[in-house]
């Protein structure tokens, strides 16, 4: 990758991210400044008008510091899954996005659940995954970065603290690994193993080589055998 291309790359990924982020500040923005409870917009488990937090909740935040703790995390793991998995980068978070909320209203304590945490856990889990799933050296090196810098997240689907959804970080992360696993094949071109030159030789692919091709696929018997048929007919031979 040249320097041109890499600087493209890196401002596509960054861009959306950044979007992201701004639009979620601004909706808080709006609701510090309004006086609003966007709160009522959440996931609520197992009712119908529950159902519009899978869609609106992610963006709804209970305070600044609840909206700050999620913001480096999610623009990082955004940016990050945008520039190295780009073949699977919007499908893989439109999916955990959605499902995480989904499962959480089919399996949350029946209260608002609020925040973009269930969609972070589910990035870092999608990132860690890959490299567990396609065992390339990039997904993995991605995989012990996100494991150094977030492992301890984990420890955030466990019940704890009141008034933290641990269902949206435990939910979201299994659904991040159920969208790892369903893009395992879908392998970047840059994680394709590389053919070097003397690969690619077409002077490996003549007959004359010193020793014969099948040499070390015959037994030591078979390779006898056939020196004696050369022999008997070198013998029998008229000139």
């Amino acid at each position: 990758m040249d320097k041109i291309s890499f600087k493209k790359r890196l401002t596509d990924s960054i861009r959306i991210p950044v979007y992201l982020i701004a639009f979620l500040w601004l909706i808080h923005g709006l609701q510090a400044l309004l006086g609003f409870d966007f709160g009522y917009y959440g996931v609520y488990p197992r009712t119908l008008f529950g159902l519009r937090g899978i869609l609106f909740s992610p963006m709804i935040h209970g305070d600044w510091g609840h909206l700050l703790a999620n913001t480096p995390p999610l623009f990082a793991m955004s940016a990050m899954i945008l520039f190295f998995y780009r073949k699977v980068a919007i499908p893989s978070f439109t999916l955990i996005y959605l499902l995480s909320g989904l499962a959480v209203w089919g399996f949350g304590r029946q209260v608002f659940h609020i925040g973009a945490s269930g969609v972070v856990y589910g990035l870092v889990a999608f990132v860690f995954f890959s490299g567990i799933f396609r065992r390339n050296l990039k997904s993995i090196v991605l995989a012990l970065i996100v494991l150094m810098y977030y492992g301890s997240m984990f420890l955030g689907v466990l019940p704890g603290r009141e008034g933290v959804s641990w269902e949206s970080h435990l939910l979201g992360a299994v659904v991040g690994i159920i969208v790892a696993f369903l893009y395992r094949n879908n392998i970047e071109e840059d994680e394709r193993p590389k053919r070097y030159a003397y690969e690619e030789d077409s002077n490996l692919l003549r007959e004359d080589f010193f020793l014969k091709r099948d040499i070390f696929d015959k037994t030591k018997r078979e390779r006898e055998a056939e020196e004696r048929r050369d022999g008997d007919w070198w013998s029998n031979s008229s000139w």
